[in-house]
């Protein structure tokens, strides 16, 4: 049984819902894709322009450079645009083809690391360098460097991985025209570097397009995201009351988005009520975890080998207190049904015994902590702030009238044998 059972009117008003919002996140990342355009466009013009003015190799590699900068920066908006378009044939969105266009960027920047490699080591330019050009080309640098830091802030916020190949696009061309600069000021003073400088460019440039390819293709095989976040989803399931067990979790990326299947036992066997819990374990999830597009959790009932149940005590010696919510300490108790006998036991200070209001939930929202199967009292907990707690959690109160700790195991133990026997 899973969560995806719900009334096909229900999901899809769900659905428009989380796909308006998509919209609306969206805009942003198109906007900031636009200025990068502009930006790529600007500097490839004033490359260009320098390199015919000076005849330097490691200018002209840089303006080609850019020029594969402004067909990434297109293919980006054009990707943003087709990754948000809806499909009966794609259910699950066209969200990945950002990714495809963040390894066609890849293999862009490849085919201008062999472009400028190949006019370092064969093109002959007798380069002619003034003092203009050199402060013109120092001028452009913190351009890239400032944009690519405020580009890669927007995509890691947006969760966008065009975003962030961009901005590694923007960084490595400030990190271009740094050696163009320090190759222009060692060729005015005499030093023969225009060449290699233009060879180190494309070392840098195909450093680059590697780390995007990867990152791309990570996607693309559905092994990108990373062991935290599968964890911190793990954690926010295993969180709720009702759940006894994670026994699965696995999440892919699509663009920007994240999918997850979870595989989760509950403690209470109504499916309508697991249902409910689910619901509320997905908006956990997406409230922790903004770019989750999708939970899908398949729940089923719990198959207990082990009981545990919370005894309030009025010390640490074992004698059972006659209140709950006022009890100093509280007994963890685990029974194995398989050999009918006590495995463990525990005993736990109240943390909330100094409150003179709500200490009652407070308690029961303590011990729902420790997964507690049933909690036995010698106060009736039914109609009680705690009763109702523990009952949408779906753990059991048993109200049993006994002083001792070990008299409360042994009618336990008891009444498991004479269930076996029946």
């Amino acid at each position: 049984m899973s969560t995806d059972d719900r009334d096909e009117g229900e999901e899809e008003v769900l659905e428009e819902s989380r796909e308006e919002g998509r919209s609306d996140g969206s805009r942003p990342i198109k906007r900031v894709a636009a200025y990068s355009l502009l930006i790529n466009t600007a500097l490839f013009t004033i490359k260009l322009f320098l390199s015919t003015v000076s005849g330097s190799l490691a200018l002209k590699a840089d303006a080609v450079h850019s020029l594969v900068d402004v067909f990434d920066s297109a293919a980006l908006i054009l990707g943003l645009h087709i990754s948000e378009r809806k499909s009966k044939s794609f259910p699950y969105g066209l969200y990945k083809v950002e990714n495809i266009f963040s390894v066609f960027i890849a293999l862009m920047i490849f085919l201008s690391a062999f472009e400028i490699a190949r006019h370092a080591v064969a093109v002959e330019t007798s380069p002619v360098y003034d003092d203009w050009v050199i402060f013109a080309v120092a001028a452009l640098i913190p351009v890239p460097l400032l944009f690519g830091l405020y580009e890669v802030k927007a995509g890691k916020a947006a969760n966008s991985p065009g975003l962030v190949a961009d901005a590694t696009q923007f960084k490595a061309d400030a990190l271009t025209e740094s050696i163009v600069l320090f190759a222009l000021i060692g060729q005015r003073s005499g030093l023969p570097l225009d060449r290699a400088a233009a060879l180190l460019i494309a070392f840098f440039v195909v450093r680059g397009g590697w780390e995007i390819l990867k990152s791309g293709m990570r996607v693309l095989l559905d092994a990108s995201v990373d062991p935290a976040t599968l964890e911190g989803i793990r954690e926010t399931i295993l969180a709720d009351p009702t759940v006894t067990s994670v026994k699965a979790v696995t999440a892919r990326n699509s663009g920007r988005y994240i999918f997850v299947e979870a595989k989760v036992a509950f403690r209470i066997r109504d499916l309508q009520r697991a249902h409910q819990r689910s619901e509320v374990i997905e908006g956990e999830i997406r409230k922790k975890f903004p770019h989750v597009a999708r939970v899908l959790i398949h729940y089923e009932p719990q198959k207990k080998t082990l009981l545990r149940y919370a005894i309030p005590l009025a010390g640490p010696a074992g004698e059972v207190s006659s209140h709950f919510g006022e009890a100093p300490y509280f007994a963890l108790v685990d029974i194995d049904l398989r050999q009918a006998a006590m495995v463990r036991q525990e005993v736990l200070p109240n943390p909330h015994l100094d409150l003179t209001k709500g200490r009652g939930l407070k308690v029961a929202g303590f011990l729902l902590g420790y997964k507690p199967d049933a909690v036995v009292t010698k106060e009736d907990l039914i109609g009680k702030g705690p009763g109702y707690v523990f009952a949408e959690a779906g753990v059991e109160t048993i109200q049993m009238d006994a002083d001792r700790l070990e008299a409360v195991v042994d009618r336990t133990l008891k009444g498991l044998n004479e269930v076996e026997q029946v």
